[in-house]
């Protein structure tokens, strides 16, 4: 390459190098400040030829005492620690660390801390369908998503419903209707008797009581003693009753009009689809904020956000002024720092320019101190503050700031890219949940979990551990 040493370009994983030394036998390059572990390239005009793969060493690494290394074989929503050190896993997937060959798992197991699967949790033929959350509620567990069966109880089950604390369902015996003649027998349902006609996002405890959200229109609940128009044996009964997208339920399933109705009428709610978050703690506490696809809530304009107080209604001290100028993909919170993240395909915040990733102050006003760089090659779909500032993003993006990025960076508190934290190669997928944690040696470490199969350019299944150094 002598003869071309004037013209020639030396790329590490797409971020040009400086040349220290051309010989008859190689190039001396110096690795660039954001270089990433990936392929190396060489080109002279419109002439490239790629090289070995290489590895850059950064603050970022899998963290090798996670044992579920084989992970789960189809998306994970999410992630819930408990307070024994033990975690809940819940997603699409009917198999978690090659423990679901024979059996599977479908789509719930709990883990000990290192990840290992731990089989006293004993689902059945768990659900038939996603799961998306699962809530400690007084001595049981309540999980939802988007299923109609779980265990042995193959149906009379809407997208949620309670598991006694070995993981089996909590049911009861009812005296279903019989005529005269027929014997009289108990038959099993689900002790949860309330659901809804669509997919359930969040579960959320208020004073004994559930808020649940999703994507639904109709609450929905059972009646199993009383004779259908032919009076047929063991008649079940299904009710209707129109309530949008954010609803109150009692302990027992049932629908709680005084939250987010007006008389009989529920709440319009939002005019596309939502997610939420509410929050547990601090002068916040109680308070939903909302964020998704919609112009309007409650009748009233929203840019895509709004918050809501705990008794429902808008919370007129979220100043998010116009909010985004289109969709938010996540919207998340650092309960210790007070700031919203919110990532998506909007260009601008409350009319100022903020492109594809945004930090909000508590109050719903843009965070001026974050300053976002250009995004090439897609959005941010997803992003999580850590403790400490650093903000974690996924999304379908190539570069940030004109440095190769590839679906996976760091960010720190100002919006650029954190130094040390960026070496990381290819991520492949998105990530749908972050949680600060540590390894089982006690280091830093986050657990990553989501639909993805390449973390760093290696082959991974959706749910990892990494340690920060």
């Amino acid at each position: 390459m002598l003869e071309y040493k004037d013209n020639l370009v030396f790329m590490f994983n797409g971020e040009p190098a400086e040349i220290m030394e051309i010989t008859e036998t190689g190039v001396t390059a110096k690795v660039p400040d954001f270089a990433s572990t990936g392929v190396i390239s060489v080109s002279v005009e419109d002439v490239i030829v790629f090289g070995p793969e290489f590895t850059v060493t950064g603050f970022i690494k899998l963290d090798p005492t996670f044992r579920a290394t084989a992970g789960t074989n189809n998306r994970v929503e999410r992630v819930v620690p408990m307070p024994d050190g033990k975690m809940f896993v819940l997603g699409h997937f009917n198999n978690y660390d090659n423990k679901g060959i024979v059996r599977p798992l479908n789509r719930i197991v709990r883990t000990f801390s290192d990840g290992t699967y731990d089989p006293s949790f004993r689902t059945g033929n768990g659900a038939n369908g996603f799961l998306t959350s699962l809530l400690p509620f007084g001595n049981k567990y309540v999980i939802a998503g988007g299923f109609g069966g779980y265990g042995q109880q193959t149906q009379n089950i809407s997208n949620i419903t309670v598991l006694n604390t070995n993981g089996t369902i909590d049911t009861m015996g009812i005296h279903t209707f019989r005529r005269p003649e027929q014997t009289d027998t108990i038959k099993y349902f689900p002790a949860f008797n309330g659901g809804t006609d669509g997919r359930i996002n969040r579960v959320y405890e208020q004073e004994g009581k559930l808020i649940i959200t999703g994507d639904f229109r109709y609450y929905l609940s059972r009646r199993y003693d009383e004779p259908n128009l032919y009076e047929t044996r063991d008649t079940v009964i299904l009710d209707s009753t129109e309530a949008r997208q954010i609803i109150r339920l009692n302990a027992d399933g049932s629908l709680d009009k005084t939250f987010r109705f007006d008389g009989n009428k529920t709440f319009q709610g939002a005019n596309g689809n939502i997610d939420t978050y509410m929050h547990q703690e601090g002068t916040l506490a109680g308070k939903i904020l909302v964020s998704g696809r919609f112009t309007t809530f409650d009748g009233q304009p929203a840019g895509y956000i709004t918050r809501l107080n705990p008794d429902g209604t808008i919370d007129e001290d979220f100043k998010s002024g116009s909010g985004a100028n289109y969709f938010i993909h996540s919207a998340t919170y650092n309960e210790h720092l007070e700031k919203y993240v919110i990532t998506g395909a909007f260009k601008s915040y409350d009319g100022t320019l903020a492109a594809g990733i945004a930090v909000l102050n508590k109050d719903g006003t843009l965070d001026p101190a974050f300053q976002a760089k250009i995004v090439e090659g897609g959005y941010p779909n997803y992003a999580e503050m850590l403790d400490d500032g650093l903000i974690v993003v996924s999304g379908e993006f190539t570069k940030y700031d004109g440095v190769t990025r590839n679906a996976f960076m760091v960010l720190s508190p100002d919006g650029s890219l954190a130094p040390g934290y960026n070496a990381t190669g290819t991520f492949n997928g998105d990530l749908d949940d972050i949680i600060e944690t540590r390894s089982e040696d006690n280091k830093r470490a986050l657990l990553l979990v989501g639909d993805f199969y390449r973390f760093n350019n290696e082959e991974v299944d959706n749910i990892i551990r990494v340690v920060l150094e």
